[in-house]
């Protein structure tokens, strides 16, 4: 019965799955190389299966022959299906590469700068505290129902009047937005690093007037372990408000962007 329907409507069904792919495949945690690639197609099948009833791609009947077969147009437009779930993707990891970022400013003066390794999560190199805040994050994100509201309302809302002629008329538009929120996402950075890079300047002038007025001491060279226990020490008390910030993060960028595609809706119908 499901096969029978998907090759009914086999057009429509390769364009949402497009979509779909495209999302999956920039998606943080779905795009990770550790999950199979046969569970994300998996995935991206049910989704383009459940989703086709909310579908409206009209303005693609002259590229589709009456028989089902496709032509080279179509191919282009699959690939600008594509490319729409690439941006929603794309625009999803600038919030999550915003926690990574701030790791990065601070773990230089901490002196985790030569612990970075492989995170499985952004893709990248990066300190042992981007991966721990990665690892918040998607936490926070899952625990909020994010991924939910970004498939319900940011992937099947838009399937209904949003195609790739929308997204060309408002290229510009979208152009703008992505540019905000790479913008957003090093003053992000910045406002979470910052508590603590001005805490371990503190401590670095600090231990630098006591070994001029006690070079007996020898300050200096315990230097790296006093920062980087006062700094998991700052972290710990200040957890909970990074955690409201992340939250608060999520729920900003979500929002502008559903009420972008909300946008390209509207003026699509």
């Amino acid at each position: 019965m499901m096969l029978s329907e998907i090759l009914a409507s086999a057009p429509v069904f390769l364009l949402i799955a497009g979509r779909c792919g495209g999302l999956i495949f920039t998606l943080p945690l779905f795009s990770m190389r550790t999950v199979s690639r046969t569970a994300k197609i998996a995935l991206i099948g049910y989704l383009s299966y459940f989703l086709i009833p909310y579908a409206d791609f009209s303005k693609y009947t002259s590229v589709i022959a009456p028989d089902g077969a496709f032509s080279f147009y179509f191919i282009l437009y699959l690939a600008g299906e594509v490319m729409i779930g690439i941006i929603i993707g794309f625009y999803v990891s600038i919030i999550f590469a915003a926690f990574s970022t701030a790791a990065q400013f601070f773990a230089f003066q901490m002196g985790f700068s030569a612990s970075a390794v492989y995170d499985s999560l952004s893709q990248v190199e990066n300190p042992l505290l981007g991966q721990f805040f990665n690892f918040v994050a998607i936490l926070l994100f899952l625990q909020n129902r994010w991924f939910q509201i970004l498939f319900l309302k940011g992937l099947s809302g838009t399937l209904s009047s949003m195609n790739v002629f929308d997204l060309i008329g408002g290229k510009e538009k979208m152009m703008t937005f992505l540019l905000h929120g790479l913008t957003n996402l090093f003053a992000d950075a910045l406002i979470i690093a910052l508590p603590i890079m001005g805490t371990l300047v503190l401590i670095t002038i600090c231990t630098g007037l006591l070994s001029k007025a006690a070079p007996q001491m020898n300050l200096l060279s315990e230097g790296f372990p006093v920062m980087i226990l006062l700094s998991f020490l700052f972290l710990i008390w200040i957890f909970p408000l990074l955690c409201d910030f992340f939250l608060r993060s999520f729920n900003t960028g979500l929002s502008e962007l559903l009420n972008v595609l909300t946008g390209f809706t509207r003026k699509g119908s």
